[in-house]
């Protein structure tokens, strides 16, 4: 079972649970699947970013 799956269960039963049951599962599967796209964008971007202490300028 993958993960891909197993989140598009999640998201069925998350929508089906609030009325819309209109997708299919091929549907559900493709948007588990953009979701971990735009999941990894996103940690690529995070680690772009300098997390460490603040720098202190140097003197010239």
């Amino acid at each position: 079972m993958s993960v891909r799956w197993v989140l598009a269960n999640i998201l069925r039963d998350e929508l089906s649970s609030r009325g819309i049951r209109s997708l299919s599962d091929d549907e559900y599967k493709e948007i588990a699947g953009a979701i971990f796209a735009r999941i990894a964008e996103f940690e690529l971007e995070l680690a772009a970013i300098d997390f460490g202490p603040p720098r202190r300028p140097t003197r010239q």
